[in-house]
């Protein structure tokens, strides 16, 4: 099966790793080009471009202030990757538990020696 293009939808858009920096960024509130292009050391074009990726599958907004283009997260969108791993939390925190009583297994074997 064909891999779907990036702009197919937000699995594809945040497996790039910069786009991840970039809904990091704007988890902690709206930001313009400017702002993302210094705080993320990227060139303009860059940043432009995967904002224009995130902005198709939905997962960042832009609004207009004065000559400025604003950017917030629409976290709606990555709704989806949330659902999806959500369904491991179980498996994780089971294998956590398995993991710590090893470790404590180790403690104690250390404790006793």
């Amino acid at each position: 099966m064909a891999r779907a293009a990036t702009t197919a939808d937000a699995f594809n858009a945040v497996a790039e790793p910069r786009r991840r920096e970039i809904l990091d960024v704007l988890a902690g509130g709206e930001r313009t080009v400017n702002e993302l292009v210094q705080l993320l050391e990227l060139a303009q074009p860059h940043v432009s471009r995967h904002l224009r990726v995130l902005r198709e599958v939905g997962a960042v907004e832009v609004r207009d202030a004065g000559r400025q283009r604003v950017y917030r997260l629409q976290p709606r969108a990555l709704k989806p990757i949330h659902d999806w791993v959500s369904g491991y939390a179980d498996l994780w925190a089971e294998r956590f538990d398995l993991l710590e009583g090893v470790l404590d297994d180790l403690r104690n074997q250390d404790d006793g020696h």
